[in-house]
């Protein structure tokens, strides 16, 4: 089967994939994403909203959507700092793009006392008010196609069993339209993956943006894919991606630029992709650090301080993450992010 196949069985399958049996977020389980390193992350992505909302002329009422919410503390941040912004929490109506009914059930503990509707996929977001949409660590999850380049085209990556274990193998190599333009700018050898379905969450995004708000996308990756990026992580550690299907969280690094093509496709504006440690910076993570540190000692200061150079230094989380902003043409750029050419 096609390797996007193989993801979307081992990630999404309602009785055994990943995602529908586990929390995997967090030092006890598989991985831990920024909100979880300290909720420094999320105050800044919610001060983000928040200014592009006002600047926006603070639509009243909109759309407070997240995609991948994980254990709902991104969002639990967020609303913290919108909560201090006058008119805004009454504006907002939470929205979470959440399939697994295991992660549902943590996300309304996260935020009980909150409203929260939930939606099994982007597309099923309402149409009918502006959109704030934030996606940390999202599209990596998405199943990816992967490709070799050969002498004469492009072989894709299969998995298949051998000898009662599970392998990548390639089909037989073909010229394929949609990377025509990336032929003669590799090499025999080189790999690119794509994913159809970020193309497809870009567009149901742009046809809400089309009412006002900004999407928000922080993830790992560049601005173009090159490279076999395909990984597996079990108990924070690298593992074979094909040992135990279900068992691992299996990702991808962002083809951010192919983000910003479909954003472009679909008539909305795109930001240059920024990294995340100055996309914080810029949004003031420093000195909010600084003013909690005041209130810390021994253990705890260190551990904050830790945090803070995780999320921000370019040898950690700062360069290797980056973030890209949608938002309707002729709005204000949102803060924190660089504009595009």
């Amino acid at each position: 089967m096609r390797l996007d196949r193989y993801m979307a069985l081992c990630l999404l399958d309602p009785e055994a994939g990943y995602y529908a049996t586990r929390d995997p977020f967090g030092q006890t389980g598989d991985f831990i994403t920024a909100p979880e390193i300290s909720q420094l992350f999320g105050e800044m992505v919610g001060l983000c909203l928040a200014q592009s909302w006002m600047d926006q002329g603070c639509p009243a009422p909109f759309l407070l959507a997240e995609a991948g919410p994980g254990r709902g503390t991104l969002m639990a941040d967020i609303l913290r700092v919108v909560a201090r912004v006058p008119n805004m929490a009454d504006a907002a109506r939470i929205h979470l793009v959440e399939a697994s009914a295991t992660l549902r059930g943590i996300q309304a503990e996260t935020l009980a006392g909150y409203e929260v509707t939930w939606a099994d996929a982007v597309d099923a977001l309402p149409q009918d008010r502006p959109l704030f949409f934030v996606a940390n660590e999202f599209i990596d999850a998405l199943p990816i196609r992967q490709f070799t380049r050969t002498e004469t085209g492009w072989a894709e990556t299969q998995v298949g069993a051998e000898g009662g274990q599970l392998r990548a193998g390639r089909s037989p190599a073909t010229r394929l339209a949609r990377l025509e333009p990336r032929f003669a700018a590799t090499a025999p050898g080189d790999v690119v993956e794509i994913c159809p379905q970020a193309a497809t969450v870009v567009e149901a995004v742009a046809q809400r943006l089309v009412r006002g708000g900004m999407a928000l996308f922080v993830d790992y990756g560049d601005w173009r894919s090159l490279g076999d990026t395909f990984q597996a992580l079990r108990a924070h550690v690298p593992v074979d991606p094909f040992a135990t299907p279900g068992e691992a969280d299996l990702t991808a690094h962002v083809d951010f630029e192919a983000l910003a093509c479909a954003a472009h496709a679909a008539g909305v504006a795109a930001s240059a992709m920024t990294p995340q440690g100055l996309f914080l910076e810029r949004l003031g993570i420093t000195a909010r650090a600084q003013a909690l540190a005041k209130k810390l000692s021994g253990a705890a200061l260190e551990a904050h301080i830790a945090a803070h150079r995780r999320l921000t230094h370019p040898e950690e989380m700062g360069q290797l993450f980056k973030a890209l902003a949608l938002y309707p043409e002729g709005a204000p750029l949102p803060p924190g992010l660089s504009p595009s050419g």
